[in-house]
């Protein structure tokens, strides 16, 4: 493994002072900005930057004493200098990209730093998985930290895993360079209930100093949670309303707000800052989970910053939230978040402060993109075969292995249906009667077939249920092996055969997302890698999904980002109704529950 070597401030120090003082001359000079001084809340016009060694030596209003004849000058010509972007909780795996092709993908958008839960993979591959995102994170020109998976499974008795994560591989973890603490505690009752295992995760991550992530997913704000804060979770990202945001910075968490290719939450929560007056500095910016298509087509933190704005807040402050108050949140704001001496030189020139138009992006010291194309090169991890042949059914799959059989004699039955909601990852515990058809429960109007399909032992073993809210019409079915968080395979359709012909492809291929309609494939995404990423550039992938996103809307589905939707109807940690290989589970409580109401 390669990865790209950066001395740290200690190793800097003669150096960024020897400019600073003007004994030597600096690498790189940018003239005549405006400063965005995320420590001050200010806009200081007329101001240079020094950089040296790949940080800031200086800021301040004229650096032409430490401008040598080899210095790079960089007009900024009266634009903004803002520190470059960092995304405070994200998953690569869910823009079906690996980290490097995930870097080159952000890295126009102004994004330098990354802090990344790869709790996809460890599902999958377990701790060998996560030490190979962590290895290619570590070759990249920017900041890509990495979080050690927390809960592999999820719900421990609600789902089975490819591998589980242990105390002993969070221990272990937690002594790798590119470690920043551990990711999202997704196990809340776990955590409220005092579980030694979640607890002793929490342990060694606060013993090695570092950040424990949370996931805080129940509404209840009572005993619960009180216990959960208690455990030690620093940050939580699922508030969806200002009452979640300001409960949780009350109790000296972080609350992060995302805005995904999915989730909106900022605009319903950010209003803690904008109407209630609430400290800023406790508020965070992240996406949690983009995908390609999002990354390509609109932005990444860039994005998010612009969406804050427009939601009623203060531009500087919006652009607190996503640099200095991120850095400050893991320990790293004597390292980055701001364009302050000492710090790694990531910056941003702008032209526009509420539209942020991103058009010199500058990490470590080196210009990495301009005007929106990327002027470096992100290595890649070479993946071994262990992490390609990761798609396991058994045995080929029919249209008898999404059956459901009603009860003896019914004509129609009342089922348990998870409600998809759109822009959110909550769903809804729906009932609906559904007809009975020789013997089988048909899907119905808005309802159709959902069925787990567990991909990681062969066991051949397929959980049916129902799905309402993506509208699909005709004989069709959509197959996905991302599966959140157990990463089996997610088949939904009207059609028992066209489920079997989706599912089977895809183990054909070796993983990734497809749909068929009346026998015919009209979309195939290829995700090799875990069945979750391609190492194919940003671009292609975000052409093939959208492809995929014409076919959904073909057979009659009008959700926003609903291939996102799709993805996490196996996620047993949010509420209110999900799938697993075990069966449908109710996340209010914690506890399976049949897919047919019992006759009475």
């Amino acid at each position: 493994m390669t990865q790209t070597a950066f001395p740290s401030w200690p190793d800097s120090a003669p150096k960024l002072i020897e400019v600073a003082a003007g004994r030597a001359p600096a690498d790189t000079v940018i003239r005549q900005g405006r400063w965005v001084n995320v420590h001050t809340r200010e806009v200081l016009d007329g101001h240079d930057i020094a950089i040296v060694a790949g940080r800031i030596a200086y800021v301040g209003p004229d650096a032409s004493y430490c401008t040598g004849p080899e210095t790079e000058v960089i007009e900024a010509n009266g634009r903004f200098m803002v520190p470059g972007l960092c995304d405070a909780h994200m998953h690569i795996e869910s823009g079906m990209l690996t980290p490097a092709e995930f870097a080159r993908a952000v890295i126009p958008h102004g994004t330098t730093s990354m802090f990344t839960d790869p709790h996809e993979i460890a599902n999958v591959l377990g701790l060998d998985g996560v030490r190979m995102m962590h290895d290619e994170a570590l070759m990249q020109p920017v900041n890509i930290f990495t979080q050690m998976p927390s809960c592999a499974p999820s719900a421990p008795g609600l789902e089975t895993t490819g591998y589980e994560i242990t105390a002993e591989d969070v221990a272990e973890a937690m002594t790798w360079p590119g470690i920043i603490g551990l990711g999202e505690m997704m196990n809340f009752p776990g955590v409220a209930n005092a579980d030694p295992k979640m607890l002793a995760e929490i342990a060694a991550t606060q013993r090695a100093g570092k950040t424990v992530g949370g996931h805080y997913a129940s509404p209840d704000l009572g005993p619960d949670f009180a216990a959960y804060v208690a455990g030690g979770p620093a940050d939580d990202h699922e508030g969806t309303c200002e009452a979640d945001a300001i409960a949780r910075v009350r109790q000296g968490m972080r609350s992060m707000m995302r805005l995904g290719s999915a989730w909106y939450d900022v605009e319903s929560q950010i209003t803690a800052v904008t109407e209630k007056g609430l400290d800023p500095r406790n508020f965070i910016l992240c996406t949690d989970d983009c995908h390609s298509g999002t990354l390509v087509h609109d932005g990444h933190m860039n994005r998010v910053v612009r969406h804050a704005i427009a939601c009623g807040c203060d531009p500087v402050i919006a652009l607190q939230m996503a640099t200095i108050n991120t850095a400050t949140h893991f320990g790293l704001e004597r390292e980055l978040g701001s364009i302050t001496p000492g710090r790694r030189a990531d910056v941003i020139l702008t032209s526009d402060l509420r539209e942020l138009p991103i058009e010199l992006v500058i990490a470590r010291g080196q210009i990495v993109a301009e005007n929106g194309s990327i002027t470096v090169e992100c290595p890649h991890y070479d993946w071994p075969e262990s992490a390609t042949g990761t798609v396991h059914l058994g045995h080929a799959l029919s249209a008898g292995d999404f059956e459901l059989k009603a009860p003896e004699g019914a004509n129609s039955v009342t089922a348990n249906v998870i409600g998809v909601v759109e822009n959110q990852a909550p769903t809804k515990a729906l009932k609906a009667e559904l007809p009975v058809v020789e013997g089988l429960v048909e899907g119905s109007g808005e309802v159709c077939q959902i069925a787990l399909v567990e991909r990681h032992q062969a066991t051949g073993g397929v959980t049916n249920a129902f799905v309402s809210g993506f509208g699909y019409q005709g004989s069709m079915a959509m197959a996905s092996t991302v599966a959140h968080d157990s990463h089996h395979m997610i088949v939904v359709g009207t059609d028992r055969e066209q489920m079997a012909l989706a599912a089977n492809r895809l183990a054909e291929v070796g993983g990734g997302i497809t749909l068929f309609r009346d026998g015919e494939e009209l979309a195939l995404v290829e995700l090799p890698i875990a069945g979750l990423m391609s190492s194919s550039p940003a671009t292609e992938v975000a052409a093939k999904a959208q492809k995929m996103v014409e076919a959904m809307e073909a057979c009659g589905c009008k959700l926003n980002n609903a291939y996102m939707q799709h993805s996490l109807l196996a996620l047993v940690v949010i509420p209110e109704l999900r799938i697993s290989d075990l069966g449908l589970v109710d996340v209010r409580t914690f506890k399976k529950i049949p897919v047919l109401e019992p006759i009475s």
